[in-house]
């Protein structure tokens, strides 16, 4: 009765054996694999940058012989010292130039826009837009759409 258990257990020893083997066999195989896969993109990413490069440099070398041939053509005339940051202000509060004005609401004309993000108040050939929700306002003090700056 001895010799079946040994055997059986000689039997799953054995099988065991080779599964461990088996499973070094795929890592050993994924490993390989993973290697020949990494070197082949690092072939392809390095043939990719140095054709990048020489394209880059062939562009570079085109636009700078079109500058060169063009200033030589033409006058060019550098602008310094301009403080752009003042100019934005004029821009932005007074549209003047441009024949636009604007308001604010206050107590009298659109109460309920007082305070609201969606405000606009410019007044466009002689008509004011007030948003871009209510454009002539809204009737009562408790606009929907009011939200706070």
């Amino acid at each position: 009765m001895e010799d079946w258990q040994k055997n059986w257990w000689e039997i799953l020893e054995k099988t065991a054996s080779d599964i461990e083997k088996l499973i070094e066999d795929i890592g050993d195989a994924v490993e390989l694999f993973t290697n020949e896969v990494e070197e082949t993109i690092e072939d392809f990413v390095e043939q990719l940058q140095e054709s990048l490069v020489s394209e880059i440099d062939k562009c570079v070398e085109d636009i700078v012989e079109t500058l060169i041939d063009v200033s030589i053509e033409t006058e060019i005339i550098i602008l310094e010292d301009i403080d752009y940051a003042d100019n934005l202000d004029y821009f932005s509060e007074e549209l003047d130039f441009i024949g636009i004005h604007r308001e604010q609401p206050n107590l009298d004309k659109n109460p309920a826009c007082i305070g609201c993000r969606h405000y606009h108040g410019r007044i466009y050939s002689g008509n004011l837009l007030v948003c871009g929700m209510h454009p002539y306002g809204w009737t009562d003090d408790n606009c929907p759409d009011w939200e706070q700056k």
